[in-house]
């Protein structure tokens, strides 16, 4: 098991460092150990910085947050045992003071909008420069708000022109299977909602899943849970 909580020692004098009530703690969740290391290193060699734990699970960072007591979390979005999107979620409602920052190699306006309605205050690609992400750490540290708000709602809107795009190519019967999908239905159950062939349905669920650019029915059933989901939020 990846050791949840390890405390980082830092090659820098710390004759040269403020004292540890003043540094920014900071804690690290990524499943790539080399990544962890490499990122800790980074941190460690600043003065007012230094992490003071570190995880490769989602399932462990909780209690390690709890135990460290970071100022900030910085968080990667793909994890082998959950999303660094909902740790972030997590832990912004059982420690409000302990600010996040998504750090991941993907671009993706989806997770953009799901980091910015869990609560982080950042969303920053690994390709960073270690200078800049260092810059971010402290202003979220600072209490910062590093989202734009403009560029959330333009991820939105380019999120909402795609899906809703996509799902106006397919057709009525189609559309009405991808609902029933998005409910949990089995392809003999849409069969027998719809007075059609358990057969036809999969070749109806062969076409839709090519039209959607999707290989699985379960990223059917995750797209319309999120398609419900947003429209159920806007009236809200």
């Amino acid at each position: 098991m990846v050791q949840a909580m390890a405390e980082t020692a830092s090659e820098t004098d710390d004759s040269d460092r403020p004292p540890r009530a003043q540094r920014i703690r900071v804690f690290l969740l990524d499943d790539h150990e080399i990544v962890r290391r490499g990122v800790a290193d980074l941190l460690n060699a600043e003065p007012d910085v230094e992490v003071v734990g570190e995880s490769g699970l989602a399932t462990e960072t909780l209690d390690a947050i709890g135990r460290s007591k970071p100022d900030v979390a910085v968080l990667d979005v793909r994890l082998q045992d959950g999303n660094g999107i909902e740790v972030c979620r997590d832990v912004r409602s059982r420690y409000p003071d302990v600010a996040c920052l998504i750090l991941t190699s993907f671009a993706d306006d989806q997770a953009l909008i799901d980091a910015s309605m869990a609560g982080a205050a950042g969303y920053v690609l690994k390709q960073i420069r270690g200078n800049e992400l260092v810059e971010s750490i402290r202003k979220a540290a600072l209490g910062a708000q590093l989202l734009d708000p403009a560029t959330v709602r333009h991820a939105i809107q380019r999120v909402k022109g795609s899906d809703l795009g996509l799902v106006d190519a397919l057709t009525p019967q189609e559309h009405r299977i991808f609902d029933l999908i998005g409910d949990g239905y089995s392809n003999r159950q849409i069969a027998d909602e719809l007075f059609l062939a358990e057969k036809t349905v999969k070749n109806y669920v062969s076409n839709m899943l090519a039209k959607l650019g999707m290989s699985r029915r379960t990223e059917a059933a995750a797209f319309a849970a999120r398609l419900e989901e947003r429209q159920r939020r806007k009236y809200d």
